[in-house]
C-alpha cells in the first residue's frame, strides 16, 4: 500500500506538531528493490526495528543526515525509523505507476464509454426533433393549404350570395311581370269571350233574319 510522506527537521515537532506543517511535506516512496530495512538510527550499526519495507511503500520524511545517508521515515502506522536515502524516489515505482496508469486507463476508457453513450442519446435526441421538425412543416403546409381553400370558399360564398341577391331581385322583378301577364291575359280571355258571344249572337240574328227573307219571298207557280 502506497502512503503519503512529508518532510520535518525535528522529530519532536513533527509528533507534536503533524498537523500544522502539512504544507512542508515532501513525498517519498521506496524505490523498486525487494525490501528495505528500517533501524533506529542513521547508520547501518542501528538495530532492525523492521525487516524490510516492500518497494512502493509511501513513506513520510521526516528527516535527512546528509553525510549518513540516512533519512529518518515514519510509516503509516507510525512506526519510526531511519533508513538509506538512495532507496527513496519521490515518485512511485513503475509496477505502482503502471497499475495507477491501467486504473487510468479504465476511467479513461468508462468515460469515453459514457461520452459514446450520450453521443447516441444525443444524436437520437437529434433525429427524433428533426423528425418532428418535418412533420410539424407538413401539418403546416397542410394548415396552409386548408386555409386557402377556406378562403377561396369563402371568397365564393360572398360571390354567391351576391348573385343569390341579384336572383332574389330579377325573380321578384319576373313575378311581378308575370302577375301583369297573368292579369292581362285574363282580360284578354273575358274580352275574347265577350267578342265570341257577340259574333255568335250576330250570326245567329244574321241567320233568322236570312230565314225571315227566305220565307217572305213570293212563290212561283210551277206553270208560270
Amino acid at each position: 500500500m502506497i502512503l503519503k510522506c512529508h518532510i520535518n527537521h525535528a522529530n519532536i515537532l513533527l509528533l507534536g506538531l503533524a498537523s500544522l506543517l502539512a504544507s512542508t511535506v515532501q513525498a517519498a516512496y521506496i524505490s523498486d528493490e525487494l525490501r528495505v530495512p528500517l533501524r533506529s538510527g542513521p547508520s547501518a550499526e542501528y538495530r532492525i526495528i523492521h525487516k524490510g519495507l516492500p518497494s512502493g511503500t509511501q513513506l513520510d520524511i521526516l528527516n535527512t543526515d546528509q553525510a549518513s545517508g540516512f533519512s529518518e521515515v515514519m510509516t503509516s502506522d507510525n512506526r519510526q525509523g531511519w533508513l538509506r536515502t538512495q532507496y527513496l524516489v519521490e515518485q512511485p515505482i513503475a509496477r505502482i505507476r503502471l497499475l495507477s496508469t491501467a486504473d487510468d486507463l479504465k476511467k479513461a476508457n468508462k468515460a469515453l464509454r459514457e461520452a459514446n453513450t450520450e453521443i447516441d442519446t444525443l444524436s437520437q435526441r437529434s433525429l427524433q426533433q428533426e423528425e418532428r421538425l418535418i412533420e410539424n412543416k407538413a401539418k403546416i403546409d397542410a394548415l396552409e393549404i386548408e386555409l386557402a381553400e377556406i378562403k377561396r370558399i369563402s371568397a365564393n360564398t360572398l360571390d354567391i350570395n351576391k348573385n343569390n341577391l341579384t336572383l332574389t331581385e330579377i325573380n321578384a322583378r319576373l313575378r311581378e311581370e308575370l302577375d301583369d301577364l297573368s292579369e292581362s291575359h285574363a282580360r284578354l280571355s273575358d274580352n275574347t269571350e265577350n267578342q265570341m258571344f257577340m259574333i255568335g249572337g250576330a250570326l245567329l240574328l244574321l241567320g233568322l233574319i236570312t230565314g225571315a227573307l227566305i220565307k217572305a219571298r213570293p212563290q212561283r207557280s210551277a206553270w208560270s
